[in-house]
């Protein structure tokens, strides 16, 4: 896995990937979704009242899993860190209002990285995925979720930021996902050093 986005004239940028690759990215975004959910607004049209939308609640309680935790954390710091019942309910207040929106974004980001992939066709082993500025950024948005993801799992700390798990034999169940976890981080920098350039 070695290939890095490169800036497109006009804008956008494109990066080769083999069929692995492009496997694997769509496996990681499939999963993604899955994890977040459905969502709210699924089998809703867009011609659906707005207004409703805006007030459509969401949950009011942190989620259990550790990764969502990391994808919707508590506005005010959580009641482990705040255990003020006042910030409590503004938390959950906060969250009532804001995470129905996250998770449609993200879901949104995952489902514009797939489509991406399943356009390519690859011939003799490889395709170049060619995006548009906007679409560059779902991308940074998606790469960076599943980075998250797979960041949380391994309990990657922001001290080491994954350091020691380079150190990981071959033998150790974790070393692919350190392998994903690292080579997305490349994606994602490279695609971030595109648009910047």
């Amino acid at each position: 896995m070695s290939g890095h986005f490169e800036p497109l004239p006009g804008g956008g940028a494109a990066v080769p990937l083999d069929e692995v690759e492009i496997s694997i990215l769509r496996s990681l975004a499939v999963q993604l979704m899955e994890l977040i959910g459905p969502g709210e607004e699924a089998g809703e049209s867009e011609s659906d009242d707005l207004l409703a939308s805006v007030f459509n609640d969401g949950p009011s309680e942190p989620p259990a899993d550790p990764v969502l935790a990391r994808f919707f954390p508590d506005a005010y710091g959580g009641p482990d860190l705040v255990p003020d019942d006042d910030v409590r309910a503004a938390s959950a207040e906060f969250r009532r209002y804001t995470e129905n929106d996250l998770r449609s974004r993200k879901r949104a980001d995952a489902l514009a990285l797939i489509r991406a992939l399943d356009t390519l066709a690859p011939e003799g082993g490889s395709a170049e995925l060619r995006l548009k500025p906007a679409e560059c950024r779902q991308w940074l948005g998606a790469l960076n979720d599943l980075r998250l993801a797979i960041g949380t799992r391994l309990e990657v700390t922001d001290e080491e930021g994954g350091g020691e798990l380079l150190r990981l034999p071959d033998s150790d169940p974790r070393k692919p996902m350190v392998m994903a976890y690292l080579w997305l981080g490349g994606l994602q920098e490279t695609l971030v050093e595109s648009l910047m350039g």
